[in-house]
């Protein structure tokens, strides 16, 4: 069945308890995980040059410790539920190629993701990042909905 599932995560609560469904079912399979997040890059419009490197520089060291964050919130439950988990944080304009890129890569057989995550209007309905890497991928998804 499935050896390598991929798990990407916003860190928000829906997409936390799909890390732990997905944990589990790794468990119950015998299967390994590699959880990753997506960081949006920072654009902005030009101030000035010095401005924008000290805004960059800042969002960017922001962003890479929330992902190590919400990255070592899924390991430490990987540990705890006893499944081998490799993370990964990517810096990409488009999640969702993101997400089947890094899935491809690492030789993943299954995507499992959170219906939705925190990005705005978007998250009343299926999120727009699930819907395109449900429609693009060639790797199986298992969708979480609570």
């Amino acid at each position: 069945m499935y050896k390598h599932i991929l798990v990407p995560t916003d860190g928000s609560e829906l997409s936390s308890a799909a890390v732990e469904q997905a944990l589990q079912l790794a468990k119950a399979l015998g299967a390994k995980v590699s959880v990753m997040t997506v960081a949006e890059p920072l654009h902005i419009l030009p101030i000035t040059p010095d401005k924008v490197i000290n805004v960059r520089a800042e969002y960017e060291e922001q962003v890479r410790q929330e992902g190590l964050r919400i990255l070592g919130s899924a390991e430490d439950r990987a540990v705890t539920v006893g499944v081998s988990a490799a993370t990964v944080q990517v810096t990409a304009g488009d999640a969702w190629q993101a997400i089947i890129d890094t899935a491809t890569e690492r030789g993943c057989d299954l995507i499992a993701m959170a219906s939705h995550g925190r990005r705005g209007i978007g998250a009343f309905l299926m999120g727009s990042v699930t819907t395109k890497v449900l429609s693009h991928s060639t790797i199986p998804v298992l969708v979480y909905r609570s």
